[in-house]
């Protein structure tokens, strides 16, 4: 088999690596929802986005092989962005050992960003999009295709709420907002930190990811919460870092 037929395999990526890629990558202050950040970034962007079936393992391969076809084709003014969102996971090896491993998101799709409406042109921004090699179509109509909604395009391109939970927890624990913090005395110190005795959150690392949980304690001094989280209709304590919870 040919170098340029070998599906493209999951990327492990350092521990210390971005997020995940999406349409636009937004960079927001801790006080800004990220989703809401990425509709007016994408309300602001020209064109359309439509859908395109792939081969599976090649949807960032096909992404890259749009941009360069319509650079060639003297399409730039026509098509302005192709993209396969990826997601970081969190892959458990060896029993116990994680690793994180960034993946196309949806698996056999692109998602392109492009003006079909100049009648001039649109046929040929079209055929040169359906041609790129491991393309086997557009979603919905093969001959007259259908944009996204802008609602649809925020679902499938934007932060998704692993995401948006991950984010909004580092933003708490590095840069609390201005008036809600708390202070907490420990070790002869007082801290100022972004939580509080018996406010409810949300845990989005470890054994008990996604479950609600209320704090009981904060250990500002060593960067952990004791919380209570319910299982089976009983108050379960656990310790977890800062980082391991968001806000509700």
């Amino acid at each position: 088999m040919s170098e340029e037929n070998i599906p493209e395999e999951p990327t492990v990526v350092d521990e210390a690596a971005p997020a995940a890629e999406s349409a636009v990558e937004p960079q927001q202050p801790a006080d800004v929802d990220p989703v809401e950040e990425f509709r007016k970034q994408l309300s602001s962007l020209p064109g359309e986005w439509y859908v395109l079936h792939t081969y599976s393992g090649y949807e960032r391969r096909v992404a890259a092989d749009i941009m360069a076809r319509a650079e060639n084709f003297e399409l730039e003014d026509y098509v302005f962005d192709a993209v396969a969102p990826m997601e970081t996971v969190i892959e458990i090896k060896n029993g116990n050992k994680k690793k994180e491993v960034s993946r196309v998101r949806i698996p056999g799709y692109v998602f392109v960003r492009m003006d079909l409406d100049d009648p001039e042109t649109s046929e040929q921004v079209w055929r040169t999009i359906k041609d790129t090699p491991a393309v086997t179509g557009f979603v919905g109509d093969r001959y007259d295709p259908v944009p996204l909604t802008f609602e649809e395009a925020v679902s499938q391109l934007g932060p998704t709420p692993e995401e948006v939970a991950s984010k909004r927890a580092a933003a708490a624990t590095a840069a609390p907002e201005e008036g809600a913090a708390t202070q907490v005395a420990a070790d002869g110190q007082v801290y100022e930190v972004a939580f509080s005795v018996g406010e409810s959150v949300i845990v989005t690392d470890g054994p008990f990811e996604s479950l609600p949980a209320t704090i009981s304690e904060i250990h500002p001094e060593t960067q952990k919460l004791q919380v209570l989280i319910s299982l089976f209709g009983r108050d379960t304590p656990a310790e977890l870092a800062f980082n391991q919870v968001a806000k509700i």
